[in-house]
């Protein structure tokens, strides 16, 4: 009939839309075990078996542990692994924050070309990149050519040392630095230096008092990362460094293949993982994991 309203029908949209089934509240646990399983079988299972290795090979005992800080070698090599990872922090802190601030605050060609150069060193595999500066460095490489070629004699023995071994972590580090400064600095509104500057701030004043506060997250994300990454280095210093400055993953490297203490390497590992945890702890505590990307 004319002028009858017809009700219109029901949209499968809004909350009846949502599965309200006895097997509804599953499903979320479903889609999570894949990734779960994926976890415990490459993840929690290795560690735990390495964890059970350092307590019972050869048999159940806390030597290896006991080992470990009771030989002033390895405890030369437990402070050597921390020291140049902290060295490596500060040379990649230093040269990162300059790189990240240009990028941040400018957007011409000149702020796309840096990035792009830090995204290219970020994609190229660190042994390629280890590799490179074994050719830079070495005997014929270009910097003792131009050694030679002003004149200067004999060029230094540059391969094969700790300088050569740190340069090359940082090579590697930097970019993950820059992009945790970078991403920090990118948010911070350019209106409050405008606005320091305004009050009588000069320019240096300002960068102290409102820019560098305010990039200190992105400071403590990529020294956090920086550092963590680092206290797992094994190639680059096996390529480039000497045996002197051997770092934890060389000595768990050199205890399985060489002297198969698959115990005491596996203690080793263990130490490194709990120093590892407790650096990731403090920052958690007080600034948090979700906020490592910034």
């Amino acid at each position: 009939m004319a002028g009858v309203v017809t009700a219109a029908p029901a949209t499968a949209t809004g909350p009846a839309a949502i599965p309200q089934g006895p097997g509804a509240g599953s499903v979320p646990w479903l889609l999570l075990m894949p990734a779960t399983a994926a976890l415990v079988l490459l993840f929690v299972l290795p560690i735990g078996y390495v964890l059970l290795l350092s307590f019972t090979d050869p048999q159940v005992s806390l030597a290896h542990y006991q080992r470990i800080f009771a030989v002033p070698l390895y405890t030369r090599i437990l402070f050597n692994t921390f020291a140049t990872s902290l060295t490596v922090t500060v040379i990649c802190l230093l040269l990162a924050y300059p790189l990240a601030y240009v990028i941040s605050r400018r957007n011409d060609w000149i702020s796309l070309v840096l990035l792009i150069c830090v995204a290219v060193c970020f994609w190229t595999g660190f042994i390629v990149r280890t590799y490179a500066w074994l050719v830079i460095l070495g005997n014929k490489g270009p910097v003792a050519a131009v050694w030679q070629g002003l004149g200067l004699g004999a060029p230094p023995q540059l391969l094969f040392t700790s300088f050569a071994s740190t340069l090359g972590m940082t090579h590697i580090l930097l970019p993950y630095m820059v992009l945790a400064l970078y991403s920090v600095m990118k948010k911070i509104d350019p209106n409050l230096l405008r606005a320091a500057a305004s009050l009588g701030a000069r320019p240096n004043a300002a960068f102290r008092a409102v820019f560098l506060p305010l990039s200190l997250p992105g400071v403590v994300n990529g020294s956090i990362l920086v550092f963590t990454i680092c206290l797992g280095f094994f190639v680059t210093p096996i390529l480039l460094g000497t045996p002197k400055d051997m770092m934890i993953s060389q000595l768990v490297n050199q205890q399985i293949e060489e002297l198969l203490a698959w115990g005491f390497a596996s203690a080793i590992a263990v130490v490194l993982l709990i120093a590892t945890s407790i650096v990731l702890a403090i920052y958690n505590r007080f600034v948090g994991l979700d906020r490592l990307w910034g």
